[in-house]
């Protein structure tokens, strides 16, 4: 029997989330802004809520295409409130805009978000050793520093509880407990 880490037990959406995405190490720009997008509107929210509107979202925000996002205007906003099948909540979807037009910045400062992002573990996977998921930090000293710093670059919703989740999810940070076979 596969073990996984244990808040991957509950449905089938986290599980294949966990084993196919979570704490994978991801460079590609498009994936990197998709989940700063879909960590930031999790924020109050379940993980699941959040697998399950993942399609509908890709759909709704252009698959994730900042340069399309940055442009987004006020009927595109309308838009997005009166869908039911993303998350409706303005200050989201404004930071989601604002968001995409401060990638955008940090891609042209630093040659692509990526350089930016795995700059703070010098392009390694920072590898936790932890035995049961209370161990496991809902913030770091990384995730105060990148968060703080993306705050300065402009970024909004991307406190230091959702930015460790966003390392996690995208490997910059591999949480995965030690009796995961993901390990």
């Amino acid at each position: 029997m596969i073990k996984r880490c244990d808040w991957a037990e509950t449905n089938e959406l986290e599980k294949i989330y966990h084993d196919e995405e979570w704490g994978i190490p991801v460079h590609d720009e498009q994936q990197l802004f998709e989940m700063l997008v879909l960590e930031s509107m999790q924020a109050g929210l379940s993980w699941t809520t959040i697998l399950k509107k993942r399609e509908t979202l890709r759909i709704a925000y252009d698959n994730f295409d900042y340069q399309l996002i940055a442009n987004y205007d006020e009927q595109k906003i309308e838009n997005l409130l009166a869908d039911p099948g993303v998350i409706r909540h303005s200050l989201k979807i404004k930071a989601t805009i604002n968001n995409a037009k401060a990638y955008l910045k940090i891609q042209d400062e630093f040659g692509s978000f990526n350089q930016y992002l795995w700059q703070y573990v010098e392009g390694q996977p920072q590898v936790n050793h932890w035995a049961t998921i209370q161990e496991v930090p809902a913030s770091t000293e990384l995730s105060d520093k990148i968060s703080k710093d993306l705050k300065k670059h402009g970024f909004k919703f991307l406190g230091t509880t959702t930015v460790y989740a966003f390392l996690q999810a995208t490997g910059v940070v591999n949480d995965h407990l030690e009796y995961c076979f993901k390990v």
